[in-house]
């Protein structure tokens, strides 16, 4: 019974020695190469220009989402 215990706590120790060693890999490359993607608060804050532009436009439907798109591609400079 005591092989049958140590057993089994040492495959469960090994599979979370096993998660900790996958979770610490590093992230792949971006595809772009050099190119840096714009912080989380640029985005939202690009985001909101955009939305901001598209409203006072008054935009509404596929030619909104159309020009949020674009725009939000732009950086915000349409």
């Amino acid at each position: 019974m005591r092989f049958k215990t140590a057993f089994t706590a040492l495959i469960v120790t090994g599979l979370l020695g096993l998660n900790g060693a996958m979770a610490q890999t590093a992230a792949p490359a971006s595809p772009g190469g050099a190119e840096q993607s714009a912080a989380p608060m640029d985005k939202k804050a690009i985001s909101k220009d955009c939305s901001a532009q598209a409203d006072a436009k008054g935009l509404h439907g596929r030619a909104r989402h159309k020009f949020r798109s674009e725009c939000r591609k732009a950086g915000g400079k349409m």
